[in-house]
C-alpha cells in the first residue's frame, strides 16, 4: 500500500467540502485530513502541520485564493496548491499558475481529472488543461499584444472581475476584506490603465471579454 497523499480543501461552501472529500475517499492513495472555509484558516492549518497538496478555491472570505496562494508559496514554496474553482479557466488560471499554484482546474471538471490532477502535482509535475497550456504560451507575448486586463495588477484585476459582475464599492470591499476607499482607488487606477471613463464601461468591457462567469 502506497504512502497516502494528505489533501487540505479550502473552500467557503460546505457542500463542496463534502462532496470532494466523498471523490477523494474513493481512492486508496487520497485523503482528506483538513478542511478551511476561508483563507486564513487555510494559512493557520498550513502552519500547524505538514501537508502533501492544497485544493484552494479562489472566491473565499476573509483572504480570498489567490492572496492565499502567493502568502502560502512564501512561507511553504514547495507545498503543492491546486487551484479548484467555479471561474473559466480564461480568468483566473495564467495569473494562479504565475502566483505558484502548480496547477488549475474548473470545478466542472469530471472526477477522475481531479483525482489526476491531485496526484501530478502531489508528485511535483505541473496539471493544466490544453485549453490552459495555450494561454500560458500566450502569456509570453510582448506586453504591448495583451489586452488591457492582461496588463493589470491580480488585486487590479479582482476589483475588475467584481465590477463587471455588479458588485457595489461596498460589496467588494467586503468580498476582498478591504477599505472602501481603497476600493476606489483600484476603480480609479482600472480607468486609467484601461482608457475608460466611468463604471458602465468597465461593465460592459467585462461582458464583452468574458470575465463575468
Amino acid at each position: 500500500m502506497p504512502d497516502k497523499i494528505h489533501v487540505l480543501i479550502a473552500d467557503d461552501h460546505a457542500i463542496v467540502r463534502q462532496g470532494l472529500r466523498q471523490i477523494l475517499s474513493e481512492t486508496d492513495d487520497l485523503v482528506v485530513t483538513g478542511e478551511a472555509d476561508d483563507g486564513a484558516e487555510a494559512l493557520q492549518l498550513a502552519r500547524q502541520q505538514e501537508w502533501d497538496v492544497f485544493l484552494l478555491d479562489v472566491t473565499m472570505p476573509n483572504r480570498n485564493g489567490i492572496d492565499t496562494l502567493k502568502q502560502l508559496k512564501k512561507e511553504f514554496p514547495r507545498l503543492p496548491v491546486l487551484i479548484l474553482s467555479m471561474h473559466p479557466e480564461e480568468q483566473y488560471a495564467v495569473r494562479a499558475l504565475k502566483a505558484g499554484a502548480s496547477g488549475y482546474l474548473n470545478k466542472g471538471s469530471a472526477p477522475e481529472q481531479l483525482v489526476t490532477a491531485i496526484r501530478h502535482v502531489a508528485s511535483g509535475k505541473k496539471y493544466v488543461s490544453a485549453a490552459v497550456a495555450l494561454q500560458l504560451v500566450d502569456a509570453l507575448a510582448d506586453n504591448n499584444e495583451k489586452l488591457p486586463h492582461e496588463r493589470i495588477s491580480d488585486r487590479e484585476y479582482q476589483v475588475l472581475v467584481l465590477i463587471s459582475t455588479g458588485n457595489t464599492l461596498t460589496q467588494i470591499a467586503e468580498k476582498l476584506n478591504l477599505g472602501v476607499a481603497t476600493v476606489s482607488t483600484y476603480r480609479a487606477r482600472l480607468l486609467e490603465k484601461m482608457g475608460l471613463n466611468s463604471t458602465a464601461e468597465l461593465i460592459r468591457y467585462g461582458l464583452e471579454h468574458g470575465l463575468v462567469e
